[in-house]
């Protein structure tokens, strides 16, 4: 039975990078025929404005609470090297842009590692275009779609698409089968609690098809 399991994130998300070493070893033992579908949820809209100080220190304490949780290393220096914006979107389209050249999982990864280890700014465009080239991105190409009208409509939609799947916060997953859909538990540090409640749900929508076919030839 072929499902869509939608995870709905967004790069400059910290609970996203804490929870990636979970949903990477998890990717690797979803039964077949789940289908990972990534979803850019968009934490903040544009911003040129600096961040406030309240805000900067909710997102430290929130760092170490992660670290303190799952022990998901972050580069503190950020906070003394950067000039902090609450403004996600830029990152979500250089993932969007990265995607048309097939380098959507290693964009996100590399947007990560730029913020949470190597203190640079996620919502400057100057740090993607290092990144594109340091992934070997055509990154005359990658600034044009980053900043254009198809990667914002993409964008747009995805939001959209987050906000009808019912997701309130990041990291989250919803598994879709045959029009169907359930919200899946986000387990940071044991995948197999996640992944147990997806056979769950496939075996229960298996259950229910092969039923409906059989009220169908009773019919």
């Amino acid at each position: 039975m072929s499902a869509i399991l939608y995870y709905v994130h967004d790069p400059m998300c910290s609970w996203c990078w804490g929870y990636r070493p979970a949903f990477q070893r998890l990717k690797d033992q979803l039964p077949a025929g789940v289908e990972i579908r990534c979803v850019l949820g968009g934490l903040a809209p544009d911003s040129d404005q600096p961040m406030p100080e309240e805000m900067q220190q909710m997102l430290q304490l929130t760092w170490r609470r992660i670290t303190s949780q799952l022990g998901t290393e972050f580069n503190h220096e950020f906070w003394i090297q950067c000039q902090p914006r609450r403004s996600t979107y830029p990152a979500c389209r250089a993932v969007l842009a990265a995607k048309k050249q097939g380098q959507e999982y290693a964009m996100t990864e590399a947007i990560q590692q730029a913020y949470y280890l190597r203190a640079m700014n996620p919502s400057d465009y100057q740090t993607h275009a290092r990144l594109a080239a340091e992934l070997g991105l055509d990154v005359a190409r990658f600034m044009t779609d980053i900043t254009g009208a198809e990667v914002d409509a993409l964008l747009q939609k995805d939001i959209e698409h987050a906000a009808a799947l019912g997701v309130s916060g990041f990291p989250s997953l919803v598994l879709e089968v045959e029009g169907q859909r359930w919200p899946i538990a986000v387990a940071y540090q044991n995948e197999l609690t996640t992944l147990n409640d997806i056979k769950d749900k496939l075996k229960w929508a298996n259950a229910k098809s092969v039923m409906k076919g059989w009220f169908a030839k009773k019919s």
